[in-house]
């Protein structure tokens, strides 16, 4: 019989970022189903390879994109808050993503760890709350802390400088593939979570 392979850590890892919607909890169906919601507001669908498309980039910067793809005249910035919204009634349902819990506790005082997020803050924190492991993170990066969101590498530029490690001994864990292109152009090891569990 097969052993399952397990997350681990880099031998060569100094420093642990974690992004947080996808990778520390199991949140992407239910920002999907926030997204669609919104959009059938405004007259447009959004299908799940459109949503996983984007993933990892602020609301509001999601919001803009929708409304050039779909030609609409709308506010993005009251399309991003309707979404956040609807993603707030039910976010107490999102399950915290187990092998990635593992890691963070059993490193927690040994290698310096910090979030990276396209989040934002308010939505970081209570979804790390609601995981239980806000306590673990003495850092943490949001939408509003960098001007060039993932796959840009400023989100995890700046959780390295935070926790004081250099990139190239920085492995991060991430979902998506612009969180996982964002951490390759920061130069860091780049950890793929998605294997070790169903996101939808």
């Amino acid at each position: 019989m097969t052993k399952i392979q397990e997350l681990a850590v880099d031998p060569k890892a100094k420093g642990l970022i974690f992004d947080i919607d996808g990778t520390i909890s199991d949140t992407m169906s239910i920002h999907l189903i926030a997204y669609q919601e919104t959009a059938a507001e405004y007259g447009f669908e959004i299908t799940p390879e459109l949503f996983f498309s984007m993933s990892g980039m602020p609301a509001y910067q999601t919001s803009v994109l929708l409304k050039e793809k779909f030609g609409l005249d709308f506010d993005p910035q009251e399309f991003a808050n309707k979404k956040e919204y609807h993603f707030l009634q039910n976010i107490y349902k999102a399950e915290p993503i187990k092998p990635v819990i593992k890691i963070i506790r059993e490193y927690t005082g040994k290698l310096p760890m910090a979030c990276g997020t396209g989040g934002t803050r308010f939505y970081a924190k209570k979804t790390l709350e609601l995981a239980g492991v806000l306590d673990n993170f003495d850092h943490i990066v949001t939408a509003e802390d960098v001007e060039n969101h993932k796959p840009h590498p400023d989100t995890f530029l700046k959780a390295a400088e935070l926790i004081g490690v250099d990139p190239e001994y920085c492995q991060v864990f991430e979902d998506s593939p612009l969180g996982i292109r964002a951490a390759e152009t920061a130069g860091m090891m780049a950890t793929d979570v998605t294997p070790f569990y169903t996101k939808l």
